[in-house]
């Protein structure tokens, strides 16, 4: 299953969405990650044999839209 990130946004915690928009460039989430996505969403999406998940070209600009407009996080 693919991640679609956008459909899920609304349910990941403030903690995740501000790692994937201070990782917008990320196109292979790691696998600690992943496992977060999955436990805050429910969803178990496709994985390579390292657990890792590659995010789709439309979760990628997703992503980017959503770091241009995001609060810089601490310095």
């Amino acid at each position: 299953m693919e991640m679609n990130i956008r459909d899920h946004w609304d349910r990941l915690t403030p903690e995740t969405q501000r790692w994937l928009t201070d990782n917008p460039g990320c196109v292979v989430l790691p696998r600690t990650i992943a496992e977060i996505i999955h436990q805050e969403t429910g969803i178990t999406p496709d994985s390579d044999q390292h657990s890792q998940v590659s995010l789709s070209s439309e979760d990628l600009s997703f992503i980017r839209a959503k770091a241009e407009v995001a609060p810089a996080g601490p310095a």
